[in-house]
């Protein structure tokens, strides 16, 4: 006996991760730190990892420990930095195991060289400066204190200061003069750290909108992430135009169809009421699934070989569309988002009809939704 198809599926093109790493590492020609945090932007950490390295990623970015260390247990053995620490964490696990970890405040380093004391380990470290985000980030006037800190620390040998580094504002907008104050604000913090001795640590500023766009911000290495999964860091163009293909595709079979006459009201509150006799066809998924509510009457799908909006609301574990008279079945494919190949929606189009971005619809798609991988980039 077969298995049955399932019910829905996020299919995530592994070779299409490694080509685009391929293109952007070869653009930069430098070292390049792969993000896959948030397991790998929805596309599966270890996977994309995997897929990153095998397109010539140097190290891997996450945001928390546990995320390191799944990596780890998977055998992934490339560099890794996690930098985003609540108070109290445990480091030794990450020490013990070579994760780069990260400080943006004098507590946070005492926490660390704690655990470094503990475990006889020297801490790979690098330091974050809130150069204009106002997010993470020591602030310029905190800087010193953590820089003269890190140094004596290092000199302790309880860390080694690899890494200085920020994050941007407005990358996305290349032209906006935040993105020339923030190199100004880093340029300082840096020449700081040097002058206290700091002198072998990598900088890394540039997110995937720097790397395609900003070669100013690339210093020594570059950071990207949406990128990597095929998705156009600067949200508007097309990906294809800066050689990067997206690596997710989003689909549901059709689960019941039925004829219904004009003037039907559909789904929860009867947002939508159809025009004329029409065909109705249920797609098994909804936002339990990570498909925003607000996509009813609004994101576009690909179904019975054209696209068409969600009609009314999306419920909990499923929505209808309203097809005409267009042939459709119980079976037929119903794609959400994916490269755009075959007249598919893509995750652009949908964060532009949701007024958001295609970062949150790929990192918040999940649920139910199986996943399913295709090409052998990082194969075990």
């Amino acid at each position: 006996m077969t298995n049955p198809a399932p019910r829905a599926e996020v299919v995530v093109d592994l070779d299409a991760i490694a080509a685009n790493t391929a293109l952007l590492r070869d653009r930069v020609d430098r070292p390049l730190m792969a993000v896959v945090k948030a397991d790998g932007y929805g596309h599966g950490l270890v996977p994309a990892a995997r897929a990153v390295l095998a397109g010539g990623a140097d190290c891997l970015g996450v945001t928390v420990l546990d995320e390191a260390l799944v990596l780890r247990a998977a055998g992934v053995t490339a560099p890794v930095l996690s930098w985003l620490h609540n108070p109290g964490t445990d480091y030794a696990p990450a020490l013990q195991q070579d994760v780069q970890v990260s400080a943006n405040a004098v507590w946070g380093l005492e926490e660390i060289v704690t655990a470094a004391r503990a475990t006889g380990r020297t801490a790979q470290l690098h330091l974050f400066v809130d150069t204009g985000l106002s997010r993470e980030g020591a602030t310029i006037a905190d800087w010193p204190a953590l820089v003269e800190a890190a140094a004596r620390a290092q000199a302790e040998g309880h860390v080694s200061v690899v890494g200085l580094w920020s994050h941007m504002a407005y990358a996305d907008a290349p032209t906006h003069p935040t993105i020339g104050a923030q190199v100004r604000v880093f340029d300082e913090a840096v020449a700081l750290a040097r002058s206290a001795g700091l002198t072998d640590a990598r900088l890394h500023l540039a997110n995937s909108a720097a790397t395609v766009a900003l070669p100013e911000t690339w210093y020594d290495m570059v950071r990207p992430g949406i990128a990597l999964y095929g998705l156009d860091p600067l949200c508007g163009s097309d990906p294809h135009a800066h050689g990067l293909r997206p690596a997710m595709t989003v689909q549901a079979g059709v689960m019941l169809t039925k004829r219904v006459p004009a003037g039907v009201g559909v789904s929860y509150g009867h947002t939508y009421l159809t025009r004329a006799e029409t065909t109705l066809a249920l797609v098994p998924v909804g936002y339990a699934d990570g498909v925003p509510r607000a996509a009813g009457n609004t994101a576009p799908v690909l179904a019975a070989g054209a696209q068409r909006r969600i009609a009314g609301r999306v419920c909990m574990d499923q929505f209808v569309l309203d097809v005409g008279d267009d042939a459709i079945a119980a079976g037929d494919q119903v794609v959400l988002w994916g490269p755009g190949d075959d007249g598919e929606p893509t995750a652009q189009q949908w964060a532009t009809a949701l007024d958001t971005i295609h970062y949150e619809l790929v990192t918040r798609v999940g649920g139910r939704f199986a996943r399913r991988y295709v090409g052998s980039a990082g194969a075990v």
